[in-house]
């Protein structure tokens, strides 16, 4: 064979292999839910510290608040937690956005946790929004309004 067709050929299959690469990364990028216990939820009520958006999923990260609107403590810090949603747009959709679910909101939310004991989860259930207190009774669906539903199992 000639040195031409030896380097032609050489430049396809290197072309083909960063093709490949090109077209995998999104299926590589999109992760399943199997880091998440879906055998137990928790529902937990806390006060947003961060909303994060994005396109395949936002995030809350909120400061576990106790019955009465106190924050729960842990090692002597705030405890926190996160949960993951749908998509920015999706949420915004229900009504979970910055404008319509600023820092400082009050929620309950019930989601899948992590396997591995880490504060963080998937939304599982409701996600009730109470204003910017705890009402009288904690927040619930009488006490607040239901804006998102998971995937309930």
């Amino acid at each position: 064979m000639t040195r031409r067709i030896l380097n032609g050929r050489l430049v396809a299959g290197l072309a083909g292999i960063i093709l490949t690469g090109v077209l995998a990364t999104p299926a590589i990028a999109h992760h399943s839910f199997a880091m998440y216990d879906q055998t137990t939820t928790k529902t937990l009520t806390g006060k947003l510290t961060r909303y994060v958006p994005g396109a395949n999923h936002a995030q809350l990260i909120f400061q576990v608040l106790s019955d009465d609107g106190t924050p729960v403590m842990k090692d002597g810090k705030p405890m926190q937690w996160g949960v993951e949603t749908g998509s920015a747009a999706a949420m915004a959709r229900l009504g979970v956005a910055p404008d319509t679910f600023p820092e400082g909101t009050v929620f309950t939310v019930r989601f899948f946790p992590l396997r591995d004991g880490r504060s963080f989860g998937a939304l599982a259930g409701q996600i009730i929004q109470c204003g910017m207190a705890v009402p009288k009774g904690g927040c619930t669906k009488d006490t607040g309004k239901v804006l998102a539903t998971g995937n309930s199992q």
